[in-house]
């Protein structure tokens, strides 16, 4: 699938097929813990067949849209399990605890594509966050197998909750919460952590509306299922610094 067609999927109407959750709250749980839950939505290829956790290349970038028709998010399997209950804080102080990888082997992540820093954030035509593999090199820190947003170097490690260990953004990128069934199947739940939804939003509307017809359409709630591709089929340009 091309940027184009996986645009034009996430733009369509979607057909309900499931009966998805439906709760949506902020909880501020006894031991910190900072969650969010949105729709169980699936990922799926751009046939509609469901992504599978043990077919996803290691350490390649894949991009799905979640838990907003606007908002990107990545989807990496780092080949190696994540630590787990990892204390991290926002940087309003609100404390939370990422617990772990997804998948059998817990190597399995997905963070919202925004930076904390400035919002950067992957387009159609370039993107300058990205997870950048172990074998390749950053300016941002020596150490790579880490998301690097370019645009100032700020960098997270997947290993530890998307926590920063570079750069100018001050808390980790928010973590969006994953599933896999007993069928290898990846679904999206919730987001971990604290997000830049309202902001991004408010900051970009011409560009909503220049990709999706009507900024408003950003900000529709994915539902169902949500269209799962390499990021080098959605953005012209890999930008890694």
């Amino acid at each position: 699938m091309n940027r184009r067609g996986f645009l034009k999927v996430m733009g369509a109407a979607t057909v309900v097929a499931v009966s998805p959750s439906s709760i949506t709250q902020t909880l501020y749980a006894d031991d910190g813990t900072l969650y969010k839950t949105y729709e169980k939505v699936k990922l799926v290829d751009d046939s509609g067949n469901p992504i599978k956790a043990s077919k996803l290349k290691k350490e390649k970038n894949y991009i799905f849209m979640y838990p907003y028709m606007g908002t990107p998010c990545l989807l990496v399997d780092i080949g190696e399990p994540t630590n787990k209950n990892v204390k991290l804080k926002s940087e309003d102080g609100v404390e939370y605890i990422f617990s772990g990888g997804a998948g059998k082997n817990n190597s399995i992540v997905a963070v919202s594509a925004i930076c904390q820093h400035q919002l950067t954030h992957p387009k159609p035509s370039d993107s300058f966050l990205n997870y950048v593999a172990k074998s390749k090199k950053t300016m941002a820190q020596k150490k790579s197998g880490v998301f690097v947003c370019s645009s100032h170097l700020s960098a997270y490690d997947p290993k530890d909750g998307a926590k920063v260990t570079a750069g100018p953004a001050t808390q980790a990128l928010a973590n969006i919460v994953l599933e896999v069934d007993s069928n290898d199947e990846i679904w999206a739940v919730g987001v971990l952590g604290a997000d830049k939804f309202h902001d991004y939003f408010k900051s970009f509307k011409p560009e909503f509306k220049l990709i999706y017809g009507n900024w408003r359409k950003a900000k529709k709630i994915v539902k169902v299922n949500t269209p799962t591709i390499a990021l080098s089929e959605y953005t012209k340009d890999i930008i890694i610094y």
